[in-house]
């Protein structure tokens, strides 16, 4: 009868115990919040269409690129294709897997992934065990100390297994929106690493472009120099003869010279260019080599679409919104300090002094119940924690519109610049001509002995002047191409 009145209470408070703990976790489920602004990207007016769109293009003047029209084809992920060069397209092939600055971003990807995890870990219970086995004793007592004795005096010993399971209610959303963060941080390490791949793109199309164009300048030179070479053996008959000055040989040497000078100055540049050609592919300079070729990439033509675009096809401007959300959330979080933190617990197991009876009934243990935290005086942390969250978020959401104007500007900088440099490519080409001619001209003149050398210098000198002005030009018109492309997205997709 003892025995039956002592358990009927303690029954009857764990069944208690149980529904208010139901109750709780159902009370969770159900009206759980998250606290905290949800995220809504702000509003930008990039405008309809872009302002040098609206400017007339001499249809005579490549001008580099040309308004696409509504269901065009989008600008296409291997945008460097339309160069129609096979050196520049294997060369890309190869900068997926060996360029390191694409594998760093890489790395950071598969770090926010992690991150990702850890976050989401928190919707879910903790589940631990523990077994220990212990030794104690105390003072010297009068009994005999043997095995199992009291405190006062011997040994005793302690055997016990347990397992424990510890669940935090996300009441207030403090787990869901640090896992609308993390969520938000890795889908900007995603753009990051379009970001960096378009940038390592543009760069090695803009050095190899370079390369090709000193490639040009070189045969260039080089036959400046042998032009030279004989020019100078010809004063010197001149002179020998008695026709020519002693002035026209030193003017005639001078200016082979000089232009030997500026022919190695272009080979150490070239080797410079390969070397960077190499780093970018993830390799040491010894270890690769260019062939020199006498080919240099055409001007494609280069659809532009919409302002609007940008927003989702550049991975700058993705990366920089995804932060904003990613920001926005973490206004959440800091919110969610302020609330109590609801944990349900339960442990239980066996605990004994005896082994004999360590796993048995009698020794059999347990605990449940919840336990409601509540920070009451942190001397402003919690304050300071969510003011730097709000502003934070202030810095991302300026950051965001920083990037995108600056994306804007950059687009119309390109093709302003591919514009007029059609039209400087058309007066540069007719300069080249006369310049030509005049040489031609001059060359006769003092070969009938009607001027001295002195003038037939001046016109070699505006002649290869022009040429490498020409060359110059041309090589500006192709990076700048390759900077649009990077500047549109690259055919880039989220």
């Amino acid at each position: 009868m003892k025995m039956s009145t002592f358990l009927e209470p303690s029954y009857a408070s764990a069944q208690r115990l149980r529904a208010l703990t139901a109750g709780l976790l159902s009370a969770a489920v159900l009206a759980g919040c998250a606290v905290g602004p949800d995220y809504r990207q702000p509003e930008i007016d990039v405008g309809a269409a872009y302002g040098q769109a609206a400017v007339p293009v001499d249809p005579s003047v490549n001008a580099g690129w040309v308004q696409a029209t509504p269901g065009a084809t989008a600008l296409r992920a291997d945008w460097w294709t339309l160069y129609a060069d096979d050196t520049l397209n294997e060369l890309m092939a190869d900068l997926q897997q060996q360029n390191l600055d694409i594998r760093l971003a890489e790395a950071r990807y598969r770090q926010a992934q992690a991150s990702l995890q850890a976050a989401r870990s928190g919707l879910f219970p903790t589940l631990g065990s523990n077994v220990s086995v212990e030794r104690s004793g105390g003072g010297r007592g009068g009994s005999s100390g043997g095995e199992g004795a009291g405190f006062g005096g011997g040994v005793a010993n302690s055997y016990a297994l347990s397992g424990s399971v510890s669940w935090e209610i996300d009441l207030w959303g403090r787990v869901r929106r640090s896992v609308e963060s993390s969520q938000a941080a890795l889908d900007a390490s995603v753009a990051d690493i379009g970001d960096v791949r378009l940038s390592m793109q543009s760069t090695l199309a803009q050095t190899y472009f370079t390369l090709r164009v000193t490639d040009a300048e070189i045969r260039l030179l080089e036959q400046t120099v042998q032009a030279y070479e004989r020019s100078l053996r010809m004063t010197q008959n001149r002179y020998n003869a008695g026709v020519a000055m002693q002035a026209d040989v030193a003017a005639a040497r001078t200016q082979l010279e000089n232009t030997r000078t500026q022919l190695l100055a272009l080979q150490r540049q070239r080797a410079q260019l390969q070397h960077a050609l190499a780093v970018i592919r993830g390799q040491t300079p010894v270890s690769f080599q260019l062939a020199v070729s006498d080919d240099v990439p055409q001007l494609p033509v280069i659809p532009v679409g919409i302002p609007s675009e940008l927003l989702q096809r550049r991975p700058d401007v993705a990366a920089a919104e995804r932060r904003m959300a990613e920001a926005n959330a973490q206004i959440g979080v800091a919110q969610a300090a302020w609330f109590p933190a609801l944990t349900l617990g339960a442990q239980g197991g066996f605990r004994s002094g005896q082994w004999a009876e360590w796993l048995t009934a009698p020794a059999r243990y347990w605990a449940l119940g919840p336990a409601l935290a509540l920070t009451l005086f942190d001397a402003g942390a919690r304050s300071a924690a969510l003011e730097q969250a709000r502003a934070g978020f202030e810095i991302q959401a300026l950051s965001w519109r920083q990037t995108v104007l600056t994306a804007l500007q950059e687009v119309e900088d390109l093709l302003v610049q591919l514009r007029v440099m059609g039209m400087e490519q058309q007066t540069q080409g007719r300069a080249l001509e006369s310049a030509r001619e005049t040489l031609r001209l001059t060359q006769n003149q003092y070969e009938a002995g009607l001027i001295d050398y002195l003038s037939v210098v001046q016109a070699e000198t505006t002649a290869l002047n022009t040429e490498r002005a020409a060359l110059s030009l041309l090589l500006e018109r192709l990076n700048a191409s390759a900077r649009l492309m990077a500047a549109l997205g690259g055919g880039w997709q989220p």
